[in-house]
């Protein structure tokens, strides 16, 4: 998918709204257990549910990995159906991948050509050479780690570079911004940034005016959305922002589509205010 066609999707649907389908099956509803596969019989559902107000969604490897061999089937179903039944959707593999040239060639070529994702997540910190091989493919992107919600960023990520003279170069996930922008242009590279953070999106704005930001951690995890678009936003919305649980899990009754679509309805409405405001 083009930069061109994911902002026109987004004007379309007037949302930035992205999915997160991190469906572990101890939390699915029960009646759903009974099917030939529980986990594509509940994304399956959601798909359905939310693709009018959704413009992305984010599979999580790691809920379908932890299944083995039928997780991979269900991930499978899961992007297949999406790219048959709405093709306008911007699909991201959430597999926070990134290793040596060789390794990372396989892990592009894994989720980018033989799953047919849109785009990966991926983490910078073996450098240029591990990324590179992401952006090899045509109309695919990378969505790099920048500055992620955890209390565990701070370990690495907010720490300052010295310069040899002794002065500060900024702060680590600065210097990750600053240094990709030479490997790609924002025309398929985004950059992970979490809602938590919010206010610092300013500081990443400076850096990265025109990139797109995948922004995790609104609604469960109680990031402010309006706080996201005032300081992230950019002229071609520049925003991805995604939800997860406060969506795929409003219920766990046999109605649980219909209350997620009224989660993804309640995003998508604030969005269209936003983006008429910023816009």
């Amino acid at each position: 998918m083009t930069r061109t066609e994911l902002f026109n999707n987004i004007k379309k649907k007037k949302s930035f709204l992205c999915v997160g389908l991190d469906t572990d099956i101890s939390k699915i509803p029960q009646h759903l257990l009974k099917s030939e596969d529980p986990v594509f019989e509940f994304n399956k559902q959601i798909i359905d549910a939310t693709k009018d107000f959704a413009v992305s969604f984010k599979p999580n490897m790691a809920f379908y990995e932890t299944q083995g061999v039928k997780g991979w089937i269900s991930l499978e179903k899961t992007i297949n159906y999406i790219n048959q039944t709405c093709p306008d959707i911007f699909t991201i593999a959430d597999a926070k991948r990134g290793d040596i040239g060789n390794t990372s060639k396989m892990y592009a070529k894994a989720f980018l050509e033989t799953l047919n994702f849109d785009s990966i997540t991926v983490a910078p910190y073996m450098g240029e050479d591990s990324v590179t091989p992401f952006l090899e493919y045509k109309n695919k992107w990378v969505i790099l780690l920048a500055l992620t919600s955890n209390s565990g960023a701070n370990d690495f990520q907010m720490n300052e570079i010295l310069s040899p003279s002794g002065g500060v170069r900024g702060r680590i996930f600065e210097n990750v911004l600053e240094t990709s922008k030479s490997w790609s242009t924002p025309d398929n590279m985004m950059y992970v940034v979490g809602a938590t953070k919010a206010e610092m999106l300013s500081d990443i704005r400076k850096i990265v005016p025109e990139s797109f930001l995948l922004v995790p951690g609104v609604g469960a995890q109680g990031g402010s959305l309006s706080e996201v678009a005032k300081y992230g936003m950019n002229k071609q919305c520049g925003l991805l922002v995604n939800s997860s649980r406060g969506i795929i899990y409003a219920s766990t009754s046999e109605n649980f589509a219909e209350k997620a679509r009224e989660e993804a309805m309640k995003l998508q409405k604030e969005m269209e205010v936003l983006l008429q405001q910023y816009l």
